[in-house]
């Protein structure tokens, strides 16, 4: 395991800031994962880390030793990439092995580190196979195996499972968790995908234009968004914004919305002209009293629910209702919001108010 500290990480390409200053603390054998929108450097941030970039600015410390200048096999850090990078012409004990060899690693040694990575990830039946003849899940678990032969302090994961399916993404979670219990080392991964995020994760690192939006766990993220940005960008499907006047009324406060729509919101410190109220799909709650009317425009059953998307005066809302309602295209439906489910951002800024 490995501590990892980031003092004033910067990046630049010429005149172009990619890393801005960024500051991070990982702990032995935390998970982390980071998160945000393409280009935002989360990637550039992985590899500079691992040594393949060069650092423009600031300290990257590794147990607490200054590592910029170390070449990346001074680091003692694996890496996992989005694309598998194997051998085509060799087996996949082959390739696990490939490392060790080069390092002029004893053989029998070689042959214990793989016997037990490929006991670890289900791949004994599959080692004498070429990749050619292993699935996109399997191969993804021999590049995983030769990560784990090199018995390193820190993994790094760059976006390891974008070129799965569905199906197969599910199951690589489950085993790259499952790996992190068996190991206990210190992972940083990097995804797109929110939904890797907020089931791997140790804690959450949101970017976004080369910085830090929030650090957090994934409940706590998911409860008390920093800011707009992080609110919208956790939740699938993603948090509705509907814009507001907060005022405050008796034994708490409400937010009019226009055209005589007033809702009960947590209290405040002080009325707000301007703000932006933040509603999670699945808080909406069908409701014929509800002071909230929305007209429905695609209906999505799912299965164990329906997910609608619609309009609340000009604005567009998103719901998941539990249950299977019988809702349709066109029709009006009313529903309610419990106060503690809303979130409050100030109009300017974006933050949470």
């Amino acid at each position: 395991m490995a501590r990892l500290d980031l003092n004033n990480i910067a990046k630049s390409y010429h005149a172009v800031d990619v890393i801005k200053n960024l500051n991070l603390a990982v702990d032995n054998g935390e998970f982390i994962v980071v998160v945000g929108p393409s280009g935002c450097g989360k990637s550039t941030l992985l590899r500079m880390i691992a040594g393949l970039e060069t650092i423009s600015g600031g300290d990257l410390l590794i147990d607490d030793a200054r590592a910029n200048d170390l070449p990346p096999q001074k680091r003692n850090i694996a890496m996992v990439f989005q694309t598998y990078a194997l051998f085509p012409h060799m087996t996949a004990r082959q390739n696990i092995a490939f490392g060790p060899e080069v390092r002029g690693e004893c053989k029998s040694a070689t042959r214990e580190k793989i016997t037990r990575a490929a006991g670890i990830l289900g791949l004994t039946p599959y080692l004498d196979r070429r990749p050619s003849e292993l699935s996109g899940g399997q191969r993804q678990r021999v590049a995983m195996a030769r990560a784990i032969v090199r018995d390193s302090d820190l993994f790094l994961f760059d976006e390891p499972l974008s070129n799965l399916d569905a199906h197969l993404r599910a199951d690589m979670r489950t085993e790259i968790k499952a790996l992190h219990r068996t190991l206990g080392s210190t992972i940083i991964y990097v995804t797109h995908d929110q939904i890797e995020a907020m089931t791997l994760a140790d804690r959450i690192v949101i970017m976004n234009k080369g910085k830090i939006e929030q650090i957090g766990t994934p409940a706590e993220l998911y409860d008390r968004p920093a800011n707009r940005f992080v609110a919208a960008f956790l939740g699938s499907p993603s948090m509705c914004f509907l814009p507001g006047k907060l005022r405050h009324a008796s034994g708490g406060a409400k937010a009019e919305l226009g055209e005589n729509i007033t809702i009960r919101v947590d209290k405040l410190a002080k009325p707000v002209e301007q703000a932006i109220l933040g509603i999670r799909p699945e808080s909406f709650v069908l409701d014929q009293d509800g002071p909230i009317r929305m007209t429905i425009d695609v209906v999505e059953p799912t299965g164990p629910e329906v997910m609608t998307y619609g309009h609340v005066m000009d604005q567009k809302v998103r719901c998941v209702f539990k249950g299977r309602p019988d809702v349709c295209v066109g029709q009006e439906v009313r529903m309610r919001v419990d106060p503690a489910d809303i979130h409050l951002f100030e109009s300017n800024t974006g933050n949470r108010l």
